[in-house]
């Protein structure tokens, strides 16, 4: 099945971090991708997130818009807006 893709917009690009906003229309995806650094999200709107993982599982995840949550450098996945409207976020990389 071949899904809209998500759109990335940098917003910054220092030495010590990279910071990137993605837009996803409903049932669009960023593709799979693992993350070489730590990084940080924090939600522009409510998000309602599938994220497939390898092993061919998946799991849903609601991050609230204003809310935010961090996770470590390695982190293989692909991310779905599994929501009927449009998310956004901010993604901040630490470098």
């Amino acid at each position: 099945m071949t899904r809209p893709q998500a759109t990335a917009t940098q917003l910054a690009d220092t030495p010590r971090t990279r910071v990137t906003r993605f837009d996803f229309a409903p049932g669009a995806e960023t593709g799979w991708h693992t993350h070489g650094m730590d990084y940080v999200i924090t939600a522009i709107t409510d998000c309602t997130m599938l994220l497939e993982e390898p092993g061919g599982t998946s799991r849903t995840v609601m991050v609230p818009a204003g809310t935010a949550y961090t996770r470590d450098a390695g982190v293989e996945h692909n991310v779905i807006n599994g929501g009927e409207a449009p998310m956004s976020f901010v993604e901040v990389e630490l470098k």
